[in-house]
């Protein structure tokens, strides 16, 4: 535990680590309140592409927390920074929520449903059979298949929901294409976070509550890794990848409360 305190920077997951929905999770406070006493440089990283950066600054501050706008970043920026670098002013058909089709409006990317560039697959409540529909159309005329993030599910205060990779795969089925995932544990995402905390991977830790996309991307990117199990991943699911956390801690306090 000591050398996880020692670290520099912090990468943390949001869904399932700081919040489940809109309720806080235990030792949160406490635990970002030590990353601002002992001025530690932290990012909220997130698979989720449903919100802006600003909407979780005020999500956190409705739950009684002040941190600054500058500390977040989305799959949703990722995902449009990665086409805009791949191919800038392009269009997409988006099935997805305000903070994706935002972010892709701010990196130039135009919205098409007749002939885009890109069929782009966020998270979403309007996901239905007409739009599955029309993006397995879209695909098979040649648009490029990609998904925000590879989640198959989120944790919520109701249970685990469907996430961004289940809705990409009736997609991906129909049509025998794979999409390309932009969200943890691609390096894309993890270089942009590490580059925005100004530190290091060896100086730096991620914190999260999946196996398969926070912890494999911080051992892929060379961070000190650590499981909270107040997320998806338990003890028990642990033993089912090839790989560990270096720590499993019940949840974010842990590290504030010596």
């Amino acid at each position: 535990m000591e050398q996880l305190r020692l670290k520099k920077g912090f990468i943390i997951d949001m869904d399932g680590v700081i919040y489940h929905g809109n309720r806080l999770l235990p030792g949160v406070k406490d635990f970002v309140n030590w990353l601002y006493e002992e001025q530690k440089e932290f990012l909220f990283l997130t698979n989720a592409s449903n919100s802006s950066t600003k909407e979780l600054q005020i999500k956190l501050a409705r739950m009684g927390m002040e941190v600054d706008e500058s500390h977040f970043y989305t799959s949703a920026l990722a995902t449009a920074k990665f086409i805009s670098n791949q191919s800038p002013g392009s269009s997409a058909y988006v099935i997805g929520a305000p903070g994706l089709l935002n972010a892709l409006y701010d990196a130039g990317i135009t919205i098409n449903d007749i002939d885009p560039e890109y069929v782009v697959i966020g998270e979403s409540s309007t996901y239905n059979y007409d739009s599955i529909t029309k993006a397995v159309r879209l695909v098979n005329n040649g648009a490029k298949l990609i998904g925000t993030n590879p989640d198959l599910t989120g944790p919520t205060t109701d249970g685990i929901v469907p996430a961004c990779r289940a809705f990409v795969a009736p997609i991906e089925l129909t049509t025998g294409k794979t999409a390309y995932y932009v969200g943890k544990p691609n390096p894309l995402m993890m270089r942009t976070g590490l580059k925005m905390l100004g530190v290091h991977s060896n100086e730096a830790a991620i914190i999260g509550d999946r196996m398969d996309t926070d912890i494999v991307a911080g051992i892929e990117s060379g961070l000190d890794t650590v499981l909270v199990l107040s997320g998806v991943s338990s003890r028990e699911t642990v033993r089912d990848f090839p790989y560990r956390p270096r720590l499993i801690l019940d949840g974010v306090g842990d590290i504030a409360n010596k």
